[in-house]
């Protein structure tokens, strides 16, 4: 038998009247973890040649590139032709709508501009940041569960840990119509009759593992010693991109799109040019050691 989603009340608290969303209170703790982490890390390892109180700055240019990076990438990779048609709906981020490939496209420019402005190499900045991004990473799919958005595909084995999402009945009644033999399943039929729903992995969980949890111990053990300049930056674009592609399978696609050519997803074709990418960077930062 599936779990049922808690359907987390979405606001945390009032504020003087003003409601506190408990998804944005998951930002503010991924912020906090980025200046923790990043002060500990410029302390830590001096030779990096970061201080502590450069961390404030670095956090600024990030969060501008997540946001102007992470909207366009929503617009042009998921739902260009809307937005061509309403163009001032680009602006109207508080509907939702956010890409991390395009966030992290925007961050990448963001360092680029903070690199320029301190006078150091790109991949200096983005070594040293990389290691703190997963846990905002985590707190990110936190949140999506807690909204019980982003819900994963339909499951017919009997994982003790599937969930039935009231916020999915729409997209689980609609499954149904075009996919009735669903039901002769004895798991999924098990489920529908006693929760009224369909049990679906927990994508959210599975990515705060993969791409939070785990890519933060593999960066942090990994970027504990000096590395070749654009190494530790290799890992976590390979390491987010292969996390991400895995955990796709489990994911939901968006039903705007559903799945593309080769059965993939957006966000799996999206992540396989990561995935290319920092193993070229790998081999570049190593190759470039040795001369």
């Amino acid at each position: 038998m599936a779990l049922v989603h808690p359907q987390f009340d979405p606001v945390a608290f009032n504020l003087f009247g003003w409601p506190v969303h408990w998804y944005g209170l998951t930002y503010l703790a991924a912020f906090a973890m980025f200046l923790l982490v990043g002060k500990y890390r410029a302390r830590k390892m001096p030779l990096l040649g970061f201080k502590p109180i450069e961390l404030d700055d670095i956090l600024f240019y990030g969060v501008i590139g997540v946001i102007v990076g992470g909207r366009l990438g929503y617009v042009l990779f998921y739902k260009l032709d809307d937005y061509l048609a309403n163009p001032l709906d680009i602006l109207k981020v508080w509907q939702g709508g956010m890409s991390f490939h395009g966030g992290f496209l925007g961050v990448l420019v963001a360092m680029r501009w903070y690199g320029r402005k301190t006078h150091r190499n790109f991949w200096e900045v983005t070594d040293f940041i990389a290691p703190m991004v997963p846990l905002g990473l985590a707190a990110g799919r936190w949140g999506n569960f807690m909204n019980g958005e982003l819900w994963g595909r339909v499951s017919d084995k009997a994982y003790s840990w599937l969930m039935v999402f009231p916020q999915a009945n729409g997209a689980d009644e609609k499954l149904l119509l075009t996919q009735p033999d669903l039901l002769n399943n004895p798991t999924i039929a098990a489920v529908w009759q006693a929760l009224g729903g369909l049990p679906r992995h927990p994508s959210q969980i599975y990515q705060l593992l993969g791409e939070g949890i785990l890519l933060f111990i593999v960066l942090w053990l990994y970027s504990r010693k000096m590395r070749p300049m654009g190494a530790v930056s290799a890992v976590f674009v390979m390491g987010y991109g292969l996390m991400r592609f895995l955990a796709e399978f489990a994911r939901e696609p968006d039903d705007f799109l559903g799945l593309l050519s080769g059965n993939l997803s957006m966000g799996q074709w999206l992540s396989l040019p990561m995935i290319a990418f920092g193993i070229g960077l790998m081999v570049w930062s190593y190759k470039k050691e040795a001369v």
